[in-house]
């Protein structure tokens, strides 16, 4: 949810007006619009090549994941880590848009250790493809832009350790 949203909510919930503070709150969201939308931009534009990147290091770094045995291994359950490592680069797209975490917890991180748990996902793998998501993409952006979104992967992989 937005800061907007949430001021908006919280007020509505209290029977007042936004207070100063929380008007603040807005102006400083607004000033970064520009910057959230460029991100977003980046991210889903470039979406294949982060997540051919990122695949790339993590069986690099773990080449049993797609050993025989793994749970990578075979094309299907290959195309199945791909379609998930570009969901949650979505996911955070829409973190940053919103420049809130609460999409990434509400449509990403609940039930999904829950899932990957009943599937026998290994959980510390699932960091791992996260953290090396985010060095691909952190990789296609500005410093100020790479600052911006770092807090959303990170909270997405500590939601997943």
């Amino acid at each position: 949810m937005s800061v907007v949203s949430q001021v908006i909510l919280k007020a509505d919930d209290e029977l007042r007006y936004p207070s100063s503070g929380e008007l603040q709150s807005i102006k400083e969201f607004m000033t970064t619009g520009e910057q959230r939308v460029r991100i977003a931009e980046t991210l889903g534009e470039n979406e294949k090549k982060i997540v051919d990147r990122a695949s790339k290091e993590l069986w690099k770094k773990r080449p049993d994941y797609i050993s025989q045995g793994g749970n990578a291994y075979g094309q299907r359950e290959r195309a199945q880590c791909l379609r998930d490592y570009g969901w949650y680069l979505r996911l955070v797209t829409y973190g940053v848009l919103c420049g809130d975490k609460e999409p990434i917890e509400s449509i990403g991180v609940i039930g999904a250790r829950e899932m990957y748990n009943a599937l026998n996902v290994p959980m510390p793998g699932m960091a791992e493809a996260i953290r090396c998501l985010k060095e691909a993409s952190l990789g296609l952006l500005t410093g100020e832009d790479a600052r911006a979104t770092a807090p959303y992967f990170d909270y997405l992989i500590q939601a997943m350790s």
